[in-house]
C-alpha cells in the first residue's frame, strides 16, 4: 500500500509538467477538438510510459540519454512557444492529430525522471505501476484545463511554459550521468540552465515578433 501511495505522489508530482505540456499543445483548438486532444494525448502518453517504465533499466544503459532528452525537450519548448497560429487557420484533424503528437512526444522525452522513480518506488510490481498511473491521469487533464483557462485570459503566460519545459530540458541536461565531470561545478551548471531557458525564449520572443512584422 506504501509503494502504490508513493507511486501515485510522484505520478502527482511530476505530472505538472505534462500537464502544461498539454494544455500548450492544445490551446489553439476550438473547444471540441481541445477536449479529444487532451484524452486521446494523455491516453496515448500514458500508454507510452507503462511500456517505459517496463523497460526502465534498460534505458539506464543507454549512455547520453539524458542529453538527447533534453536537447530534444528544448526544440519542443521553443516550438510551442512560436507556434500560435490563429483559431481561422486551424484546420481540424491535422491539428488535432498535431497536438496528441506534441503531447505524447513530449511526454516521452519528459518521462524519464518520473520512469525511474516509479520503477524505483513499484519494486518490480508492473500493477503497481499501471494502476499509479491510471490513478493520476484524472489529475493531469484537470490541471491541464487549469493551465490552459489561464492561457485563454493571459496569453502570455505561454512564456512561463515555455521556460519551466526550458528549465526541465537544462536539468536532464546537467545530469547526464556521462557529462557529470562537467557539470560538478555548480557555476557551470546552473550556467547552462540560466542560457538554455534565457537563449529559449529570447529566441521565441524574436520569431514571433519576426512573424508579426
Amino acid at each position: 500500500m506504501i509503494a502504490l501511495f508513493t507511486i501515485i505522489a510522484i505520478d502527482i508530482v511530476l505530472g505538472g509538467d505534462n500537464a502544461i505540456v498539454i494544455a500548450l499543445a492544445s490551446r489553439n483548438l476550438p473547444e471540441d477538438q481541445r477536449n479529444k486532444a487532451i484524452l486521446f494525448g494523455t491516453g496515448l502518453a500514458i500508454i507510452v510510459r507503462i511500456f517505459l517504465t517496463i523497460i526502465a533499466v534498460y534505458l539506464l544503459m543507454i549512455p547520453y540519454l539524458r542529453l538527447v532528452g533534453g536537447l530534444l525537450l528544448i526544440y519542443i519548448a521553443y516550438k510551442l512557444l512560436v507556434d500560435q497560429e490563429d483559431e481561422a487557420n486551424i484546420k481540424g484533424g491535422t491539428t488535432i492529430a498535431a497536438a496528441i503528437k506534441t503531447i505524447v512526444f513530449a511526454d516521452i522525452v519528459m518521462a524519464f525522471d518520473n520512469v525511474l522513480a516509479v520503477a524505483g518506488a513499484a519494486d518490480n510490481n508492473i500493477y503497481l505501476v499501471i494502476f499509479g498511473l491510471l490513478f493520476s491521469v484524472p489529475i493531469i487533464i484537470w490541471g491541464s484545463k487549469i493551465i490552459l483557462y489561464g492561457l485563454e485570459r493571459f496569453p502570455l503566460l505561454v512564456y512561463a511554459g515555455s521556460a519551466i519545459l526550458a528549465f526541465t530540458a537544462a536539468k536532464m541536461i546537467v545530469h547526464e550521468e556521462k557529462l557529470h565531470y562537467i557539470f560538478e561545478n555548480s557555476v557551470l551548471s546552473y550556467s547552462l540552465q540560466s542560457l538554455i531557458i534565457i537563449g529559449t525564449l529570447i529566441a521565441g520572443y524574436l520569431v514571433n515578433k519576426m512573424k508579426a512584422a
